[in-house]
C-alpha cells in the first residue's frame, strides 16, 4: 500500500513540540511529534468533476514548517480536518478523470495545483460573497459542502496532499497546465510564486519608489523576482541573513543587499540606500531606534516580531507595509510607528484574481506560470535539494535550516 506523511491531531504532542522544537527541531519530526509516516488509502473522487493526481515534486513550504514545528497561531485550527496529508506546492500528472471533467484535461497531462478549497471546489451554491467577488482565497465556506474542513489541499482530510505516494484528488478548477518546455523544478515554484506575486503587486512599481524586502528565503527571493517580472522599476533593497541568499537576490533583481548583523547597522544601511537625504535615526532612552523618513514600502517576507517591528520603523510616513511572510504569533511589535506615520499595513495572503496592475482580471497563478516561462531557467537554482518521502526527517531538518545549509526550496521527489 502507498505511503504518505500525515499530520495527526494531538494537543499534548502539539504543546510538547511547541515547547521544545525551537531548541531541538528533531522533536518536530520524531516519534512524539504530530507527524505520522505510513500506509494510506488513496482518497476517492468526491464527484465526477474531480481528477486524481500523482505528484512528481512537492515543495516544503514555510507554512508546512510552521505547522510541523507548532510555531503557528491556532487561528487556522477550526479550518483543518485530521488526519491530513501535507503538501500543497506541487507539480504532478493526471492519472484518473471523473466523467464530468472538461475535455482540455486528459490522463498524463502535467499540472500544477491551485490548492484553495473554495466554494466552487466544495460544491457550495450560491458562492459566498468573497468567492463571488473573485477573492476565493478568503472563502467563507471552508467548512461546508462536500469536503471536510480545510482552507487548502494539504490541510484537508478529504483531498490528500502532495507528500504522498497515494496521490491526491482535485477539482478541475484547481488545475493549471504546465507549459511545454518548463521543467518540474520550475513548475513546482508556480504556487509559491503566485503568493509572492500577489504581495509584490501591492508595492509601488514606479522608478522613483524605493522598496525594502526583509528576508531572502525562498518567498523573499520569489517576491523580488515577481516585482521585476510584473514591471516593477523601483529601487529594491534586500536584507538577507546569508551571503548565498544575497547573491541570489541580486541575480533576481535586488538593487542592493545587506547581510550584516545588528539593529543599528541594519537601520543605518537602509537609510544610506533609501534615496532620502533627510532620513535620520534617533535613539530613545529605551528600546530600538526611531526612524524619521525611510523607504516607500516594506515587504516583510519573514513574519516574526522583529521583522514586523522593523518594517514599521523603516517605512516612511504614509508609506506601505505588506505582510507576506506567515506571521504566527509575533511578539515585540511597537505599533507607535504605524500610528505616528499613518502607515498603510496590508496583508498578502495567497492569491486569486489580479485586476489593478496586471492588465486583469487574470488569475495570479496564470501570471506566475507566464513569468516563469518568460524567464527560462532563472528560478531553477532555487530548487536546490530533492528527497525521498522516507527521508522526511532529513528533508524537514534541511528545510528548517535552509539558510545555514545553503538551500532555498527543499522538495520531495515522489516515485
Amino acid at each position: 500500500m502507498p505511503k504518505a506523511l500525515q499530520y495527526i491531531r494531538s494537543v499534548p504532542r502539539w504543546l510538547l513540540v511547541r515547547a521544545l522544537a525551537r531548541r531541538w527541531d528533531s522533536v518536530a519530526t520524531g516519534p512524539l511529534s504530530c507527524l505520522r509516516f505510513g500506509e494510506v488509502e488513496p482518497p476517492p473522487l468526491p464527484t465526477p468533476e474531480w481528477v486524481r493526481i500523482r505528484p512528481r515534486l512537492s515543495g516544503i513550504c514555510g507554512s508546512d514548517l510552521s505547522t510541523i514545528g507548532s510555531k503557528g497561531s491556532p487561528y487556522f485550527s477550526p479550518f483543518a480536518s485530521m488526519p491530513f496529508v501535507l503538501g500543497h506546492e506541487l507539480v504532478g500528472e493526471i492519472t484518473e478523470l471523473g466523467g464530468a471533467v472538461p475535455t482540455p484535461w486528459a490522463k498524463g497531462r502535467r499540472i500544477v495545483l491551485e490548492p484553495v478549497l473554495h466554494c466552487a471546489v466544495r460544491g457550495v451554491t450560491p458562492p459566498c460573497p468573497t468567492c463571488a467577488a473573485g477573492h476565493y482565497a478568503h472563502c467563507e465556506k471552508v467548512t461546508a459542502g462536500i469536503l471536510k474542513p480545510g482552507i487548502q489541499t494539504g490541510y484537508c482530510a478529504s483531498t490528500g496532499g502532495g507528500w504522498s505516494e497515494a496521490g491526491l484528488v482535485a477539482h478541475h478548477t484547481q488545475l493549471h497546465a504546465v507549459p511545454e518546455g518548463m521543467c518540474d523544478e520550475e513548475a513546482v515554484l508556480a504556487e509559491p510564486l503566485a503568493c509572492a506575486l500577489h504581495g509584490a503587486l501591492k508595492a509601488p512599481l514606479e522608478e522613483s519608489a524605493t522598496l525594502l524586502v526583509i528576508g531572502c528565503g525562498s518567498i523573499g527571493l520569489l517576491t523580488i523576482f515577481a516585482y521585476r517580472a510584473m514591471g516593477g522599476r523601483g529601487r529594491v533593497l534586500a536584507l538577507a541573513r546569508y551571503r548565498h541568499q544575497a547573491e541570489m537576490a541580486r541575480q533576481l533583481g535586488a538593487t542592493e543587499c545587506f547581510t550584516g548583523r545588528g539593529t543599528q547597522a541594519t537601520y543605518s544601511w537602509v537609510l544610506r540606500h533609501c534615496g532620502r537625504s533627510d532620513a535620520d535615526i534617533y535613539q530613545p532612552e529605551l528600546g530600538k531606534p526611531v526612524v524619521l523618513g525611510g523607504v516607500d514600502a516594506t515587504l516583510d517576507c519573514v513574519g516574526n516580531g522583529t521583522s514586523m517591528d522593523d518594517s514599521l520603523r523603516l517605512t516612511r510616513p504614509r508609506g506601505k507595509v505588506v505582510l507576506i511572510g506567515m506571521p504566527g504569533i509575533p511578539k515585540g511589535i511597537d505599533w507607535t510607528s504605524a500610528w505616528h506615520k499613518e502607515l498603510l499595513v496590508e496583508g498578502a495572503y495567497a492569491y486569486g484574481w489580479e485586476t489593478n496592475r496586471a492588465g486583469g482580471p487574470r488569475r495570479t497563478l496564470e501570471l506566475a506560470l507566464e513569468a516563469i516561462l518568460a524567464h527560462p531557467g532563472v528560478l531553477r537554482p532555487l530548487v536546490s535539494r530533492g528527497y525521498a518521502l522516507a527521508d522526511y526527517r532529513q528533508a524537514l531538518h534541511d528545510a528548517f535550516h535552509a539558510g545555514s545549509t545553503g538551500s532555498f526550496k527543499c522538495v520531495f521527489k515522489i516515485p
